[in-house]
Order: C-alpha cells, then structure tokens, then sequence
C-alpha cells in the first residue's frame, strides 16, 4: 500500500484549509516522511527559533544579575519568579490560542513577553533596585508554548495516523532535549564574549522573530474552536492522575540536574550534564522510528532502572564513568516523555489540546522545581555528596507507583469504551 500524502486544498476565505488524500511515493525514512508534507518544513524552522530561547533566558537572567548585584541568590530567586509566574499564566495564554487561534494570540503574548525581557534588562543595566527585578520578570510569563503549538499542528495533520502522530512526538521531543543542551551554551557564549545583558537581548531577538516565523505558516494552523463546553481538559478521565504522575516525573530531572551541578562543581560541569540531553535526543529520534511503542508503565520501569546509573558511577570518583551514566540515564527520558505527551493528547479534546499539553508541562515544571530544591538541600547537608544521586532514583521509583496505582495510561476495557 503506498503512503498516503496530504495535500492542502482551498476551504474558502477565513477558513482552515482541507487535506485530501493523494497516493505519492514518500521516502522510508518516517521522518523524511513527516517533512514531505506541505508546510511542515517551515513551522518546523520558525518552531525551532522560537523554542530555542527557552534554554537561554534563565541562565542569561543569572548571568547578567548576577554580575550586576554581585548576587547569585538574587538571580536565583527572580528567574524561580518568572518560572513560577510562568507556570500560573501559560495554561491561560494556551487555552486563549485554542479559542482564537494560533497567529491570534502567540504574536502579541510573544511581544509582551520580550517587552518583559527587555525591562527587565534595563533594570539590570540601571542597577535599579532589587523589587523592580521581580515587578519587571512577570510580564515574561505570557511567552507562548512553543512547543505545544507545534505538537498541536501535527496532531491536526497527521489524525487518524498514529504512526506518524508517533514520530512527530518523538521529533518534537528530540527538539526539546536540543534546544535545552544548546540554548545555555549560546547564551553563556554569547554573554561571555559581548556583555553580561546580550543573552537575554539576543534570546528575546530569536523568541519573537520566532513566533512570527512559525504564525506565518497559516495552511497547517489547526481550525479554531471558539466556543468550548468541555470546560477544562482536567475534567477530562485521567487527566489529573497523569499530571500527578508528570508532576513525580519532573523532579526526577530537577533533582538530577543539580545533584550532577553540586557534584562536578567546575567548568565541566555543563558539559557533563549536558550528556544526559544528549542520550534523549538520540534515544527520542531512536524511538520515534520503533513501530511498536511501549507504555508508559514500562517507560517508567526503565527510567527507574537507568537512573541508577549515576548513583553507582558516582561512587567510583571517576568523572568519565559519571558522564557516562548520565548518558545512560538520558536515553529513557525522551521516550517516557513521548508516551506520556501521547496520552495527553488522547485523554484532551481536540479543541483544547494546547491548553492540554501546557497543564502538562506546567506539572513538570513544578516536578523540577521541587526536585531542585530537594537535591540543593541534600547537597548543602548530606554527609555524602554521592547520596543526592538517590533522588531521581527515588522519584522515578514513585512515578511508577503512582502510575501503576492511579491505572494511567491502562487500556479501557472493551465493555467499557464507547
């Protein structure tokens, strides 16, 4: 049976286009296949520079306050502002872009977002006072999900192809683990060879130029749904047990990435743990191309198993036998994140599946946050700084019991399906 491509046909003015069905003989490659289609080249590109700021703000905010007030915990605490303002104000701007429309909404939240970024500099520079960094960070949290938007518009294309839907989750998560080992480096570079603010002012340069790139590509936008009587996606069946489980999940990387920070403390330490990015983003572009996927009950299983790796390559002492477990434990962190995005976008109505998929990563978020601020302590006050290494086994090891007691992701029953 040859592949089915989808071409765009014309819908009439204001409409979304329709995708009709032509026989057409694509490459084997699933991914090479996923860019054949019309559009997703572009939104891809503009999606790719529009995301890879995320990975630059925070430590271009630290670096440059930092420098200024001669103060990491000042730093520290206003980017953990903006991220906890972040994490409050996104399911709104998320369920604002499923209502109106993806161009409608992600252009004037990304611009007021950069306006945030941009004061927030002239604060900086100003050496104005310590209260006016964190009044200044909070218009930063309208900056749009970038990803979501993206993970949105191939379910829209690729529905009714699970196999594809598949790959392009797997694609969009290997982008992630990208876009967060590159984005500190350019921004560290950058900060290091220009001036302490021009991370945050080149961030807020890519950000924009972004979203408007990505907005631009109208023919694969997903159709709006203006009225919604679905409230929201976490009335949805299972939807608030696998956030409780994404929540588990997100200290797992919090806790490892500052244990790994305290441990190497050092100019190595970056690119030590940015191994762990590594292992995802190839074992993501690995599993994408699977064609039989796994549950996230067996992902978390191995999660648990891999993330024992650095716990025992710690205790050799030997730096080259601790990048390697971080290696290791990256490989089972893109595909418990596809599988588990994957079934937030089959438990959220389609006309909410943005606002959906930002619940999503604002539980992980509040998971990192708490992971790190878990490990910090232990760092600061364990006898044994190799027993930090315990924590991401020990909260994978709960995302596991809570997915196998609340029953997420389990088949339904036939008698039970509609």
């Amino acid at each position: 049976m040859p592949h089915q491509l989808l071409v765009p046909t014309p819908a009439g003015p204001g409409l979304a286009p329709r995708y009709r069905e032509r026989p057409a003989a694509l490459p084997r490659n699933p991914y090479l296949r996923l860019f054949a289609l019309p559009g997703t080249r572009a939104f891809t590109t503009g999606n790719l520079i529009a995301r890879l700021p995320s990975g630059m703000f925070g430590i271009s905010a630290v670096i440059m306050i930092s420098a200024a007030y001669d103060s990491y915990a000042l730093a520290g605490a206003v980017t953990a502002t903006g991220l906890v303002a972040g994490a409050l104000t996104a399911p709104l701007v998320a369920r604002l872009i499923d209502r109106h429309g993806q161009r409608r909404v992600a252009v004037p939240a990304a611009a007021f977002a950069v306006l945030g970024h941009l004061l927030l500099l002239l604060c900086v520079r100003g050496h104005a006072p310590a209260w006016a960094l964190f009044c200044a960070i909070l218009p930063t949290a309208t900056t749009p999900n970038s990803g979501g938007m993206s993970r949105a518009r191939w379910a829209h294309l690729l529905r009714g192809d699970p196999a594809s839907l598949h790959t392009a989750n797997a694609f969009e998560q290997a982008a992630d683990e990208l876009c967060f080992m590159l984005g500190p480096v350019l921004a560290a570079v950058v900060c290091s060879a220009l001036f302490p603010q021009a991370g945050t002012l080149v961030a807020a340069v890519l950000l924009l130029t972004g979203v408007l790139l990505f907005t631009a590509q109208r023919s694969t936008e997903p159709p709006v749904a203006p009225r919604i009587a679905a409230g929201s996606p976490l009335r949805a069946p299972g939807m608030v047990p696998l956030l409780v489980v994404f929540l588990a999940t997100g200290a797992i990387f919090g806790s490892l990435e500052v244990t790994a920070l305290a441990f190497v403390d050092g100019p190595v330490a970056g690119p030590v743990l940015a191994l762990q990015a590594a292992g995802s983003c190839a074992a993501g572009l690995l599993y994408g191309r699977a064609r039989r996927t796994a549950g996230l009950r067996t992902c978390l299983l191995a999660m648990t198993v891999v993330m024992t790796a650095p716990l025992l390559a710690a205790r050799t002492d030997s730096l080259l036998a601790l990048a390697a477990g971080l290696l290791v434990a990256g490989m089972a962190t893109a595909p418990t994140m596809v599988t588990g995005m994957a079934l937030v976008q089959r438990l959220t109505p389609p006309a909410q599946l943005n606002e959906g998929m930002t619940l999503a990563v604002t539980a992980l978020l509040a998971g990192v946050a708490t992971g790190s601020a878990t490990a910090g302590w232990t760092a600061d006050h364990a006898p044994d700084p190799v027993l930090g290494f315990a924590l991401p086994v020990t909260a994978a090891a709960l995302a596991l019991t809570l997915c196998v007691a609340t029953g997420v992701g389990r088949p339904a029953r036939r008698g039970a399906r509609k």
